[in-house]
This record gives C-alpha cells, sequence and structure tokens, in this order.
C-alpha cells in the first residue's frame, strides 16, 4: 500500500493542473483527498489490496481519466471546419436551452425550514421514527457537511421512500411520478454477499410482498464499509442497475442482483426466471462526487429519483450542502419534499 500510494500521490501531482482546466473547483487538497479515496472505494468494491506497481498502472489511470471527463467536457479543438463549428454552435444552443428548461435545485430551504435543520442539530434523543426505523441526535449529525453518512440515514430515507410509494401508489408528484417501489435495507445486501440467498434467509424479505409485481426494487449497496452506490431491479425496463458516485461498482453488483432474482423466483415461482431482454445497466453521464464523504448523499438521492422513475439526475456535486440539509428536514418531518 505505501508503494501505491507514493505513485498515485506523483500521478496526482502530475495531473492536478489537468484537473482544475477539466474544471475541477477545489484544492489541490481536496484533489489529494478525492484521490486517497478512489482508493479505498476500489479495494472496497473489488475486495482486494492493490499495492503493485503494475496493479496501480492498471486501473488507476483509467479513473482519473473518468474523473476529470466527469469535472466537464474538454473544449472544442480550434481551426475546425466552418459547417463543423456551424453544428457544434447549434448543439451548444440545444445544450443550452435543455440546461433552461431543465429543473434546477435551490441553493437552500425556505427560511423557515433552514430554521428547522438548526433546531434539529441542537436537538438531543431520538430525532423521528417511521415503520421500523429511527434516527438519533448521533445519526443527524452525519448530515453536517463532510460526513460520511451509517446505516440508519440510509435506512430511514429508504423508509420515508417506501411510504410516499405506499400513500401514493397513482398519484401524480413534480418531477416524475410515485412507481410501485420497494426497497431493501443496506442489512439486506450484507446478508445477500456474505450467506448468500438460502443461508441468508432472504426468502422472509419478501414474504409479504410479490417482489416481481413492483414496478422497481431499491438496494443501497454498502462496499466494505467503505462506499455507499445505490442498486436497482428495473422491472420495467428490464434493468439491472448501479449507480455510483465514484463510477466503480457495476460488474459484481449486476452478478449479485441476476443470483438474487432467480433464487427469488426460485423460491415464490417455482421455476427459473426467464431473463430474456434484460440489461446490466450503469450510465457513464451518473453524477459524480469529487471528495470522499458524499457518497451516501449521492446513493440517496439516486434511490429517491428512481422511485419516481427518473434516472436522468438534476443533482450534482454542487448541491450536496443543499441536499443535506433538505435530508434533515425530511427526516425531521417524516415525509419527503416534493417541491425539489
Amino acid at each position: 500500500m505505501a508503494f501505491q500510494r507514493k505513485e498515485i500521490r506523483k500521478m496526482v501531482d502530475e495531473h492536478f493542473d489537468a484537473a482544475k482546466k477539466h474544471g475541477f473547483l477545489g484544492t489541490k487538497k481536496d484533489y489529494e483527498e478525492l484521490t486517497d479515496y478512489a482508493v479505498t472505494a476500489h479495494e472496497a468494491v473489488t475486495g482486494k489490496k492493490t499495492d503493485s506497481e503494475q496493479d496501480t498502472a492498471i486501473w488507476f489511470p483509467k479513473w482519473l481519466d473518468k474523473a476529470h471527463k466527469s469535472f466537464s467536457t474538454p473544449r472544442p479543438k480550434p481551426f475546425v471546419p466552418t459547417l463543423d463549428q456551424l453544428h457544434r454552435t447549434l448543439r451548444a444552443k440545444d445544450a443550452a436551452i435543455e440546461d433552461r428548461l431543465r429543473p434546477q435545485l435551490p441553493d437552500s430551504l425556505p427560511p423557515e425550514d433552514e430554521q428547522l435543520v438548526e433546531v434539529i442539530f441542537r436537538k438531543r434523543g431520538v430525532i423521528a421514527k417511521v415503520a421500523r426505523e429511527s434516527v438519533s441526535d448521533l445519526d443527524i449529525l452525519r448530515l453536517r457537511p463532510r460526513q460520511w453518512l451509517n446505516d440508519e440515514i440510509i435506512n430511514f430515507y429508504g423508509a420515508l421512500i417506501m411510504q410516499r410509494a405506499e400513500e401514493q401508489k397513482e398519484n401524480a408528484v413534480p418531477r416524475g411520478k410515485v412507481l410501485r417501489a420497494f426497497y431493501l435495507s443496506s442489512f439486506f445486501w450484507a446478508k445477500l454477499t456474505s450467506s448468500g440467498y438460502e443461508k441468508g434467509r432472504l426468502a422472509k424479505w419478501t414474504k409479504k410482498i410479490d417482489l416481481f409485481a413492483q414496478d422497481v426494487v431499491l438496494i443501497p449497496v454498502n462496499h466494505g464499509n467503505a462506499h455507499w452506490t445505490a442498486a436497482s431491479i428495473n422491472f420495467r425496463k428490464k434493468r439491472f442497475e448501479s449507480y455510483d458516485s465514484m463510477n466503480m461498482a457495476k460488474d459484481s453488483v449486476w452478478k449479485q442482483l441476476r443470483e438474487y432474482v432467480n433464487a427469488e423466483h426460485m423460491n415464490k415461482k417455482k421455476k427459473p426466471f426467464n431473463f430474456d431482454g434484460w440489461v446490466d445497466w450503469a450510465p457513464p453521464d451518473t453524477p459524480q462526487q469529487d471528495n470522499g464523504f458524499d457518497c451516501g448523499v449521492f446513493t440517496c438521492q439516486f434511490l429517491e429519483s428512481l422511485s419516481r422513475g427518473e434516472d436522468e439526475f438534476i443533482f450534482t456535486q454542487e448541491n450536496m450542502p443543499y441536499l443535506r440539509r433538505k435530508m434533515v428536514w425530511e427526516i425531521a418531518t417524516v415525509r419527503l419534499r416534493n417541491d425539489m
């Protein structure tokens, strides 16, 4: 690990200026923290250490290139043909129009709600309860800036998604329609990956519902207690989906989802699942974090958007401060906001 960190720090020194040109807004220290977190997340996702020069040379430059591309689109090359330049200009205008039409998240909550958030941060004891989930004063502090979210926050937010789905199964809400969504807690994934379907007794997790009658099944994924991502079984679109704000976790997630769905179908329907038409899905334009602590917030927002049938996300790294405070308000009031 010492060798790997040394080599990566050397790459960071060499590529920081390039990152700034691509639109990275943080300091060099922020960039170092991001790349350090990339190493941790990579090891958590792959389940193995990468200590050698060969290992580092294989995966890190690829991740670095993807990260730079996510900061912004490179500038067009100069001296392009006139017709090509015209096409670029028209596409830029179209993109600008789409940006103006696309819903934009606010910078802050309404004043009275901002005041409530500050009150909640000072409160002691249990902050809120919903279904079987509860959040304490220590848990809610995880939504302060630069804090990593825990299972309690993630699963409480999942319970809010389930609550809304049950209350508004057929009602339209702003920025999408509430789907028939079923949420499986973070502990489900831990059971699935450590014990498997049979030994983990996962059949009982769905004894009161028909998994295959849902529009979408939402699952938060904790990789090695170091990185959160979102997974989804999208029955409407026939997709096994992985959404990762570090653009790493895909193959292992898809494999686990496929094995789980087949085992569940064998258990409940007594025959193998028909995978015809199903695809693995991890969109390349998934919003990316540029630090080592916002993965849990990204994961919650991925899951919330997917519960409304949206997979073109309108949030970015810049929205994380607002979304953290929005989540405090939602947890304290035990309901999701429908006004952004």
